[in-house]
């Protein structure tokens, strides 16, 4: 009987070992099975399955179900799959309350519905609800919608298709659309994702970063509607602008947008130099230095709208100043403002420019290029001038970009006097070259002078710069240039309205002489050649023939054959061939060889050096005074020795250096008479070899040159406070082909000085002078001072010449007064003492804004020549940054007192 109850047994055994069912709750189909706790606790083991009547599979390793709790314990490569819901979940360890129908999972978890995958570090799956909540580093990869989010709590309802999360939560649409946000909703079946909290979105395809305060994102449109938007463009680079909504829609794929109330930061630098330097206006490339990086240029509007081509505000206010708590200084209002991509032009419709909220412009409308531009054909900032000469006018330029290198502006000069000038511009740049030609023709001018009767002139300027780029050189270039104008004085009285490119302009300050010709100049490393011809043409010259010089050619050459701790050796040379007043013909070829050697310092604390020089010069000359028809060749050296005794005394807070020195120099050979040449001895002068400032001749004779230098400086920063210099010349016998300006022709020259005090930071005075022989008169003198006592500093510039320097008595000065940070008076005077007369008198009143600079400049000038009469000019003058600059003569004639009496003379 027992042995047949032992053999029931363990056929049971193996039976339940195959497959256990416990009541319709599982079914086990495991390798090895176990029943415990009398028959309550079923142990599987060794992998196997187990399964429900409504369509649960789970896999494990191993299980254990507690039959009386209904609960089912799983672990071991668990693979949960719901049948019915189409949901899978992968995951090492399970519990699952039957009787709720939810299941937990422990460490790391992953369920998919086939498309969709969820990973996290635990899961709560509902299957009543059909609802799975997954905790810790969840990831959500959707390939087919083609979105990843991470979140550290996510419900997905099944039913539903809705994915909520809670806390913050990163979405990524298409590699591209970065969401960072909190407690996010995604109904998948819409296709929308949103949230109501604070948010933040990159768009990687055009660098742009958004902020909102709650947005929908309708997934499938690429649509994004937003509140109290902030858009960063170029986000985390330079040139970063900010645009902000009250709110708006956006089209990520197509650019469109609808929004209200937008406000746009422009990025401080927008408005740089290369926006401006078209047409060379130095005056604000100053200002746009002064207050480089302090503006702050903002577009405000009540509404906007547009796409990949066009963005259109409505109701639009721009402006460049600096923001504070009032208006600011000028504004831009339009009726709209569109900003066309594809021309890349901003329109403005029915504009008003405003300063202080005043309105003082009107324009139906006008355009010009957005800041991306840097060379647009188009219309330029039109200018308005005055000039009591040809009264006022305005210039409306326009500018044609012909290539990538080459363009042309027409300047059209319009004068209520008619007066018309018909300027041209031609510009051209390649990688090693640069050309600019500034022509026209001036209509309707009549000369008041009795040698220019013709209404009509023309002017033409050039200049060529070529990079030779020979490999042998490290600088080779060659200048070419020309110069012409029709009538003597119009560069004087075209100036103000002539807007010449600004490489023009330093060769033509001179209003007085045209030149034309080239220039060579190489620079090795082991010397230096210049070469060229030049032809000058003298304007005013009554005599035609007086009127041209030629220099056809001229070169400087100069190379340092040897350096060494004793000294070095150079060698020079310089000619031309001068053609003056028709039949002046002067050839000239000029060596020179140079020893200096370096300082020798004795042991008594003596400073010496010494120099020899020798000059080879070679002239040929027609109808010249200084040398002979017929080919001359002469030798000529100087031999010099400096000394000097260097003495330092330190006192507590400064040094005090007292420098004794003499130079000698003998030249055995003859000058050349150079009497009449303008020559002026300075103590920075007195010691140097060639301290007359001749080309062609050293000073001849046996001279000695005793000088002293005293200067006290700070210990703290080396500052000067105090500094002498006196300087003068013995001679053994007089020469008198030195220049007489010179003081240096007797046998005692002038005593020559300076000083230099800075008495505070208050206070500097700088004099030079110049004292005769006798000690009895001042032959030259210059005195400038500066006086600052906080906004107030004025300026003196004295200088006379008197006896064998020359004629002349002029005093100068400049005054001004900065009433606060934005208010400043300045006062100018130049007068001639020697004939009582005044030259000029300025006066100046500006206003000066970051953003905006206007004034009041009062001008007479006593200046008279031909074409030019002394003049009286009052001037308002407003600068709107970076728009335009508007210079306007006020009328005096607004100016009365109630007598009807005119106030302005």
């Amino acid at each position: 009987m027992k042995n047949n109850f032992f053999i029931l047994y363990v056929i049971l055994i193996l039976v339940l070992s195959n497959q256990v069912k416990s009541e319709e709750t599982f079914n086990f189909d495991v390798t090895e099975a176990e029943i415990t706790n009398n028959g309550n606790t079923f142990i599987g083991k060794k992998r196997g399955v187990a399964s429900t009547e409504d369509g649960m599979l789970i896999s494990a390793n191993n299980f254990e179900y507690d039959k009386i709790l209904n609960i089912l314990y799983a672990n071991g490569n668990v693979v949960l799959d719901d049948t019915l819901a189409g949901v899978k979940i992968f995951t090492e360890d399970i519990t699952y309350l039957k009787n709720k129908e939810i299941i937990f999972t422990k460490g790391r978890s992953k369920a998919t519905d086939q498309i969709t995958t969820i990973d996290g570090d635990k899961f709560e799956y509902n299957k009543f609800l059909n609802e799975l909540n997954a905790k810790g580093n969840v990831v959500i990869n959707d390939p087919q919608t083609d979105y990843i989010m991470y979140a550290e709590d996510i419900t997905y309802l099944k039913n539903k298709e809705i994915i909520f999360t809670k806390g913050k939560t990163d979405t990524i649409f298409e590699s591209n659309y970065i969401f960072k946000s909190k407690d996010v909703l995604l109904l998948r079946n819409e296709m929308e994702l949103s949230s109501t909290y604070k948010s933040s979105m990159l768009d990687n395809a055009d660098s742009s970063f958004y902020k909102f305060d709650k947005f929908k994102y309708l997934i499938d449109k690429k649509t994004l509607k937003g509140e109290n938007i902030e858009i960063i463009t170029n986000y985390l680079k330079s040139k970063s602008d900010k645009i902000y909504f009250k709110n708006g829609i956006f089209n990520l794929a197509t650019k469109n947008f609808i929004s209200k109330d937008i406000k746009i930061l422009l990025h401080k630098n927008v408005f740089d130099k290369e926006r401006i330097t078209v047409q060379g206006d130095e005056d604000e490339l100053k200002k746009l230095e002064k207050f480089k990086g302090t503006n702050d240029p903002r577009i405000l509007g009540v509404s906007s709208s547009g796409d990949t081509n066009k963005t259109i505000i409505n109701k639009g206010i721009f402006t460049s100043c600096k923001k504070n708590d009032t208006c600011p200084p000028w504004s831009l209002k339009a009726e709209t403002i569109t900003h066309d991509k594809n021309k890349k032009e901003i329109m403005y419709k029915n504009a008003i420019v405003n300063v202080y909220d005043v309105p003082v412009f009107y324009f139906p409308k006008f355009f010009h290029p957005d800041p991306s531009v840097k060379r647009r054909s188009g219309l330029l900032q039109p200018r308005l001038n005055n000039s009591n000469i040809l009264g006022t006018s305005i210039n409306l330029p326009y500018f044609h970009v012909i290539s990538s290198d080459k363009d042309y502006t027409f300047k059209p000069t319009i004068f209520d006097n008619r007066i018309y000038m018909f300027q041209n511009e031609y510009r051209q740049e390649t990688e090693n070259s640069s050309f600019i030609a500034d022509f026209g023709y001036t209509k309707g001018y009549r000369s008041k002078s009795s040698d220019y009767k013709s209404n009509g002139m023309s002017h033409f300027f050039s200049k060529l710069d070529i990079d030779l780029g020979f490999d042998s050189f490290s600088n080779s270039k060659l200048d070419i240039f020309f110069e012409k104008v029709s009538m003597d004085s119009f560069l004087s009285i075209f100036d103000p309205v002539l807007l010449t490119d600004k490489t023009l302009q330093e060769s033509l300050k001179d209003h007085g002489t045209m030149t034309s010709g080239f220039v060579l100049a190489l620079d090795h490393k082991d010397y230096n050649l210049t070469a060229g011809m030049t032809a000058y043409e003298s304007l005013g010259t009554s005599k035609n023939s007086d009127r041209f010089q030629y220099v056809l050619p001229y070169y400087n050459f100069s190379k340092i054959l040897f350096s060494d701790l004793n000294g070095s050796l150079s060698f020079s040379s310089d000619g031309h061939n001068t053609l003056a007043s028709t039949n002046h013909l002067q050839s000239l070829v000029s060596n020179n060889l140079s020893y200096n050697s370096n300082d020798i310092y004795s042991e008594f604390g003596f400073v010496s050096n010494y120099g020899i020089y020798f000059q080879n010069l070679n002239t040929i000359a027609k109808n010249d005074v200084r040398y002979k028809t017929s080919p001359q060749a002469e030798l000529m050296n100087i031999y010099e020795i400096n000394t000097s005794y260097p003495l330092l005394k330190e006192l507590q807070t400064k040094y005090n250096y007292i420098t004794p020195k003499i130079s000698f120099r003998i030249n055995p050979s003859d000058m050349k008479n150079h009497s009449n040449a303008g020559s002026l001895i300075t103590t920075d002068n007195a010691f140097s070899i060639n301290r007359l400032g001749l080309s062609e001749s050293y000073e001849s004779g046996k001279t000695l040159t005793l000088g002293i230098d005293y200067k006290s400086e700070s210990k703290l920063n080396n500052e000067k406070f105090f500094e002498v210099k006196l300087a003068g010349i013995l001679r053994d016998t007089p020469e008198y082909k030195i220049p007489q300006s010179s003081s240096a022709q007797g046998t005692t020259s002038n005593l020559f000085g300076s000083i230099e005090n800075t008495f505070s930071k208050y206070l500097t005075v700088d004099y030079n002078f110049s004292l005769d022989n006798n000690l009895n008169t001042f032959e030259y003198n210059q005195l400038e001072t500066v006086l600052t006592v906080n906004n107030f500093v004025t300026e003196f510039r004295f200088s006379e010449e008197n006896g064998k320097i020359g004629d002349s008595n002029i005093l100068e000065n400049t005054t001004t007064l900065n009433l606060d940070g934005n208010n400043s008076l300045v006062f100018k005077t130049r007068r001639n003492r020697k004939i009582s007369l005044t030259e000029y008198y300025d006066f100046i009143y500006e206003y000066e804004t970051d953003c905006l600079t206007a004034g009041i400049k009062y001008r007479k000038s006593y200046y008279t020549d031909r074409d030019l009469t002394p003049k009286e000019d009052l001037f308002f003058t407003i600068t709107l940054f970076p728009l335009t600059t508007l210079d306007q003569e006020i009328d005096k004639n607004l100016y009365r007192d109630r007598n009807d009496d005119v106030i302005w003379k």
